[in-house]
């Protein structure tokens, strides 16, 4: 009897202990199997491409970190490497998200060729259901963390203190690595962009001035449009840099152009400060998109640098 009783003991605390885990567990496969709702809102019946194909791989219908504009390059490489940690802010109604994002930037062979690698590390967001349901996002709450897309890029100095201007091109490559496809957040697809960027001449001894830099270039990625697969657009951008001393201050207006026209035209302003002291430097970024990229961005970075490899 004693025995018949400890084994009715276990079988109910084993009882006790799945009943446990199916409770923790149970929402996580109700938020991966639940597509009713969004079937119903779409008008999603048998036979209809997948959900997939619905979402526009487009920077007006993604998160801000998807197919954001490139940064501007200011014609030159510089001497050092560096090792950039930022959190960003961005603001938009319905859509406030925030990241930490990660840059290293070596160059070498004299400061001719530099390599870039950079990201997003970790993203949290929380769309509205106006949001969610104007980009057709599968994720029902709206809301989640996820880690973002990794860029590669080769630098190489075409032209450096000469009559004609300073020129650096950049050749780029954006991975697929991003997360929350379905809720529209990352586009799920490969992507490149190369551009040639120009600036004047600035003297080495020179302790303050301005710089004018632009940019022109070509920017293409992949979407679910069966029709047309591959979306290619102009990349344009200019702006100001002011320096004196350890402080440095730019502002410049960029963007790109698809051909589509389905919010794949995207302009935006930045406001860039930045001031160095030993090997270390703080930077602040305001960045506000004017068109189909609605986001504002507060982005504050912390900046080691080191010496380049020759």
């Amino acid at each position: 009897m004693l025995r018949y009783k400890s084994i009715t003991f276990r079988i109910k605390g084993l009882r006790g202990w799945a009943i446990l885990l199916l409770m923790i567990i149970t929402p996580f496969l109700s938020k991966g199997d639940d597509s009713g709702w969004w079937n119903a809102l779409h008008g999603w019946q048998p036979g209809m491409p997948g959900w997939r194909m619905w979402i526009n791989i487009s920077p007006g219908y993604l998160g801000p970190n998807a197919l954001p504009v490139p940064e501007l390059k200011r014609g030159i490489i510089t001497n050092k490497s560096e090792v950039e940690l930022s959190a960003d802010f961005h603001f938009m109604k319905g859509d406030p998200t925030q990241d930490i994002a990660g840059r290293i930037y070596i160059p070498f062979a004299n400061e001719k060729i530099a390599l870039e690698l950079y990201g997003v590390m970790v993203e949290k967001y929380q769309m509205s259901d106006a949001v969610r349901d104007e980009r057709i996002a599968r994720d029902r709450d709206g809301k989640g963390v996820t880690q973002g897309d990794l860029y590669f890029s080769t630098l190489v100095q075409l032209v450096k203190d000469r009559k004609f201007p300073n020129t650096l091109l950049r050749m780029a490559v954006k991975t697929a690595s991003g997360g929350a496809y379905n809720a529209a957040r990352y586009s799920d697809s490969p992507g490149y962009f190369f551009d040639l960027s120009f600036t004047n001449k600035r003297k080495p001894d020179k302790i303050a001035g301005v710089n004018v830099f632009a940019t022109v270039g070509f920017y293409s990625w992949q979407t679910t449009d069966a029709d047309n697969l591959q979306n290619d657009a102009f990349l344009y951008g200019g702006g100001l840099e002011y320096f004196k001393g350890s402080w440095t201050a730019a502002t410049s207006l960029s963007g790109y152009m698809g051909y589509k026209d389905e919010r794949d035209q995207p302009v935006v302003v930045n406001i860039d400060v930045r001031k160095d002291f030993g090997q270390k430097a703080l930077r602040l970024q305001y960045i506000k998109g004017l068109k189909d990229w609605k986001y504002t961005t507060l982005k504050f970075s912390f900046i080691w640098y080191f010496k380049g490899v020759n």
